[in-house]
């Protein structure tokens, strides 16, 4: 009697999954951190969108820098998630301000004018 048996043997199905589970081995730990950098760009984004509210607000009001972001009588909102504040006091000549996300331990700072190494570039820590 001859048996023809078509399918795959339980060697061939575990030598798959085996590789399966390699492959998923490596890719995972590059997406690991995709998240994180999300936040990241996510704050950046919002602290670029502060610089171009507060220089609508300089030229509006007298050549001065509003203290908060809620003095500053424009639609600007951050992220969701991110929360931007403006730190110490604004001077006729620069401001600086930090966002935070509340899903990762980074902060970012933007400063402008007194005399900043960056001037107007987020820069993460």
């Amino acid at each position: 009697m001859l048996s023809n048996k078509k399918g795959f043997t339980l060697i061939e199905l575990l030598i798959v999954v085996v590789i399966i589970g390699i492959l998923a081995a490596i890719a995972i730990p590059k997406f690991a951190n995709t998240k994180e950098k999300a936040y990241i760009a996510s704050m950046k984004s919002d602290l670029r969108n502060l610089v171009t509210a507060q220089e609508a607000y300089f030229s509006d009001n007298n050549s001065s820098y509003a203290a908060s972001t809620t003095a500053l009588g424009t639609a600007y909102r951050a992220s969701s998630g991110v929360t931007v504040a403006i730190t110490g006091t604004p001077t006729a000549t620069g401001w600086a301000a930090k966002a935070t996300h509340g899903s990762t331990a980074k902060v970012c700072n933007i400063t402008l004018g007194s005399g900043a190494t960056n001037e107007g570039e987020p820069v993460c820590q």
